[in-house]
């Protein structure tokens, strides 16, 4: 094999690569003598076939195979013997081959860039927290007893007011013809549940049961349904029935509804939801600080194929979210050149960072053990009961869709890896300013 360098620019590497046609006839009758031993032809004793036979039968198909094994370990040996580390597949191109003659081809790769992590300890963050507030836990308690209301038939004449139920049958129409889904019988709906579209259930305030009434709406305009989407309608409403409301009363009974022994131990089961959410949001804004400070300290060149891959995803997940919205590109609220340009930046530091991350994480040898991959897999399989068996089985023969559950365990390994190095003070803040999109702060900081 000889392998020669043609190209050398940034992150690019091309090389003409050339096998000798002695090697690659070498290569087939190692692959003929194999099928000798295992074919049966007719007018030959088993394992006795002449390979001189099995050439012209089978030669030109065992060849193609050869050719394609010689490709994959020749361009492996080049890579490795340039010392390259590619980052993704190399781009192969078979340049010249005859029967009988030398293989050629060019390939070309894109290698990663040599990363050398800046000094973790100099990386300062401030840590947000919140306290979970009392008021919170009364809020979260009034919703619970209010999912454990009972709905009883108001007396005759009962107007409704917000917090009632009506049962009712009702028919949409637009320009007066009905439209699909628009329709239901017996529909239960608690007033002031905000359940239906903005304006319904504030035209049924007041009514009794037997009343006739027409709602009128408009559909907002990132409804569902893009033929809805922004339209007037209206709902033929008929009342079957007026319920009131039972209050529950939020103690030790509500607590033992929900198994367990008194209200305390349910305020204290739902400071530890509350707080778990809590910190989760601190732990994501820590993240993205930390990560901003990581991209002002790294400026390394990045592969162009892991950008463009990266940017095609961005690109997808943007068109379908427009989609989502009724809009498409000539609707968009920037121009598409400014938008790609501005998505293309936002995939050149998300692979950058992975980058990085990678390599702090190699470099520190922290791995992701089997006994945490498993977890994350039990994990996944619970959310499909009766299937789990089948869950696990799809990621043990899925290299891909597995390295997918170990990415962000990985991810987050190092994450906890860097904090540790780094500068890390503790600011206590509101509830509020915890859950202030940092987008939001930065453009307050900016005015």
């Amino acid at each position: 094999m000889q392998v020669t360098e043609t190209s050398a620019e940034g992150l690019k590497r091309e090389y003409k690569i050339t096998v000798e046609a002695d090697v690659l006839d070498s290569k087939l009758h190692e692959k003929l003598e194999q099928l000798a031993t295992r074919i049966r032809l007719p007018g030959f004793r088993p394992g006795k076939v002449p390979v001189k036979h099995l050439r012209k039968l089978h030669g030109d198909a065992l060849l193609g195979e050869v050719l394609e094994e010689t490709v994959n370990t020749t361009s492996r040996e080049a890579l490795e013997q340039n010392s390259l580390r590619p980052a993704m597949r190399p781009n192969i191109e078979i340049k010249s081959f005859e029967k009988g003659s030398d293989l050629e081809y060019e390939m070309s790769v894109e290698i990663l860039p040599e990363i050398v992590p800046g000094d973790l300890s100099t990386v300062k963050l401030e840590k947000e927290f919140s306290p979970v507030p009392d008021s919170e836990i009364d809020d979260a308690l009034k919703r619970i007893a209010d999912q454990q209301k009972s709905y009883e038939t108001a007396p005759d004449g009962h107007e409704a007011q917000t917090g009632d139920a009506v049962v009712i049958d009702f028919v949409g129409k637009r320009d007066g013809e009905a439209f699909e889904g628009g329709a239901a019988e017996d529909y239960q709906l608690v007033l002031g549940s905000n359940s239906l579209i903005p304006g319904f259930e504030d035209q049924l305030v007041g009514v009794k049961a037997g009343d006739s009434r027409d709602v009128n709406v408009t559909f907002p305009e990132d409804y569902g349904s893009a033929d809805l989407a922004g339209q007037a309608a209206v709902f033929e409403v008929t009342v079957k029935e007026v319920k009131t409301a039972s209050e529950v009363a939020v103690d030790d009974e509500l607590a033992k509804k929900l198994g367990m022994e008194t209200l305390d131990e349910v305020r204290e089961r739902l400071k530890e939801q509350i707080g778990a959410d809590y910190n989760r949001v601190s732990r994501m804004k820590l993240k993205r600080a930390m990560l901003d400070q990581l991209a002002e300290m790294h400026d390394f060149p990045v592969p162009e194929g892991m950008v463009d891959m990266e940017f095609n995803q961005i690109w997808q997940d943007f068109e379908r979210s427009l989609k989502e919205e009724g809009k498409d590109l000539s609707t968009a609220d920037k121009p598409e050149e400014e938008l790609r340009e501005e998505y293309r930046n936002i995939a050149i530091r998300r692979v950058r960072l992975g980058l990085l991350l990678s390599t702090i994480g190699d470099t520190n040898e922290i791995t992701v053990t089997a006994e945490e991959l498993n977890r994350a897999i039990m994990m996944e399989a619970q959310r499909f009961p009766g299937q789990e068996r089948r869950v696990f089985e799809f990621y043990q023969k899925n290299p891909d869709a597995l390295q997918q559950i170990r990415a962000p365990l990985f991810e987050d390994k190092v994450i906890d890896f860097i904090l540790e190095k780094a500068e890390v003070t503790e600011k206590e803040v509101d509830r509020e300013t915890l859950f202030r999109d940092p987008d939001e702060e930065t453009e307050a900081a900016a005015s």
